[in-house]
């Protein structure tokens, strides 16, 4: 199973009071149903592919409206050939319909009223829903982590976003295809995400694997960090032997001062060593101890000699 799957299976398994019901149930049938009018009246049909979600949506109808809602499974012919769960209502969709506030005298609405999200359980009850009904989330695992809900119209996408940001997540809104997403990038904000819907376990697994990735990733910085430096180490290394022969070349050298004289043979017998540990070196040859800052003055002074014979 995904990621994903595992989050609204926690979620579905989540005992909710009887106000929270009510905002869960709204976002779930105001996202995953269509209805229509026939000659018997009129049919509420709920579609999803989340086996879960469905089971939710079929118990929280026949708790909360006592209908007989008929369930099928369908199957895709195209792509993934995943499973589609369909739930039909025939029986009191208009009471449905009023009392989760998706068709009022008003006429059809887009989202709910703020009175149904005014308590805070109630508010997490209608994400939790509108998750289960069009919310997916990244593996952390994955190169990058991702929230996002899709919904079908713009102002929906705006009230789950407004909804989001009651809890300090940073959501934000875009238009994919024919679809208005809500999401979220921070993965510390995807974690709070988790918390406020209720996933505890998935929270825990979530954040396991983030901090497993990151550590690895710092390793890996840090082994970068130490490769580079390396290579410059060696890289300047290389530069000052080339100046020490071009002088030992051109005039020898002992005709150097004394102190540049003893860098300069130190560093024919180290051609790979750091500063650090050419000084390290200075002070086991000679007894005196020198700064990193002192050992690099004396070979920018080679190298400036070298850059004089050079010119001459």
């Amino acid at each position: 199973m995904s990621f994903t799957t595992d989050i609204k299976a926690e979620i579905c398994a989540n005992e909710l009071h009887d106000c929270c019901r009510k905002a869960e149930a709204a976002a779930l049938v105001q996202m995953c149903s269509t209805w229509n009018f026939t000659s018997e009246g009129m049919h509420l049909k709920i579609q999803t592919e989340n086996a879960n979600t469905a089971k939710r949506i079929w118990k929280l109808l026949r708790e909360m409206f006592h209908v007989d809602a008929q369930l099928s499974v369908l199957r895709k012919m195209k792509l993934k050939k995943n499973n589609i769960y369909v739930i039909r209502v025939s029986g009191r969709v208009s009471d449905i319909l009023h009392e989760l506030e998706i068709f009022t005298d008003k006429g059809l609405q887009t989202h709910p009223s703020g009175k149904m999200v005014r308590k805070e359980c109630c508010a997490r009850a209608y994400l939790a829903g509108a998750f289960l009904a069009g919310g997916s989330i990244n593996s952390p695992q994955k190169s990058n982590y991702h929230l996002e809900i899709a919904a079908d119209q713009k102002e929906h996408a705006q009230f789950i976003c407004h909804l989001m940001q009651r809890f300090d997540l940073p959501a934000k809104c875009i238009r994919r295809r024919n679809k208005e997403v809500v999401y979220l990038k921070a993965s510390d904000k995807i974690s709070d995400f988790l918390r406020c819907v209720g996933a505890s376990d998935a929270l825990f697994a979530f954040e396991d694997m983030r901090i497993q990735r990151d550590f690895m990733n710092s390793l890996t910085r840090l082994d970068n960090c130490e490769l580079a430096n390396e290579m410059k180490s060696i890289s300047a290394a290389k530069k000052q032997l080339e100046d020490i022969d071009w002088i030992d070349n051109y005039q020898g050298l002992d005709a150097l001062p004394q102190k540049l004289q003893s860098v300069a043979f130190l560093r024919r017998d180290h051609p790979e060593a750091s500063l650090n540990e050419l000084c390290d070196a200075y002070y086991q040859k000679y007894q005196e101890a020198i700064s990193k800052s002192g050992m690099k003055h004396r070979l920018s002074k080679i190298k400036e000699l070298a850059n004089q014979y050079r010119s001459e």
